[in-house]
């Protein structure tokens, strides 16, 4: 039996990373390639809708095959800045067996550390808005420029960002209808061991 999804009429408007990633787990390792939260939420999403818009940045050594396979997905990329002479974010991380915990290697912000996100007049009142893993400064500035409330807000965000702009990312999370993370990150966050009592605690910045 074949079943067939229906891909929905909503617009969603997604900011985060179109990056390279090296990747290291238990069951496998890869060299440098195309990654990014943004460049995998875009291509996830569209095989359930079909307007897809996209803000994000790289630099002149991303490949235009990869650019050209989010279009084919049908993602808008004309939010999308290239900046020629410079390089294109790279992280590197390490996962454990639980693949819920891991440890960054290396993190190359280049592009990302002058990031400033310009949401094209077309975009600002998509219905659907989904933040990234970003820098929470950045993720802010995309809220700013909404020119109505998206329906549905969330937000993702990582143990990086809590060591380095705590103060910036407990400010956005007052915004925000739903926050993604994983059990590491969320104890983290609330400084609870308990996950029952980590949700109850992080709930409380908003989401």
């Amino acid at each position: 039996m074949q079943y067939i999804c229906k891909k929905n009429k909503m617009t969603n408007l997604i900011v985060g990373t179109v990056a390279f990633d090296a990747i290291e787990t238990p069951y496998g390792k890869t060299d440098k390639i195309v990654g990014g939260a943004a460049t995998y939420i875009s291509l996830a999403a569209s095989f359930f809708t079909e307007k897809l818009n996209l803000v994000s940045v790289v630099g002149g050594d991303f490949p235009q095959s990869a650019i050209k396979m989010l279009n084919d997905h049908n993602v808008d990329t004309s939010g999308l800045q290239i900046k020629e002479n410079e390089k294109t974010f790279f992280w590197s991380g390490r996962y454990h067996n639980n693949m819920n915990s891991r440890d960054t290697l290396e993190t190359q912000l280049n592009v990302l550390e002058t990031f400033d996100p310009i949401v094209p007049k077309q975009f600002s009142d998509s219905e659907f808005l989904m933040l990234g893993n970003l820098v929470p400064s950045v993720q802010q500035r995309v809220l700013d420029q909404m020119t109505k409330k998206p329906k549905l807000i969330v937000l993702d965000t990582m143990n990086f960002w809590m060591d380095n702009c705590w103060d910036d990312l407990i400010e956005a999370l007052k915004s925000v209808d739903v926050l993604t993370i994983n059990d590491e990150e969320a104890q983290q966050l609330s400084g609870e061991h308990s996950l029952v009592a980590a949700a109850k605690k992080n709930k409380k910045n908003g989401p």
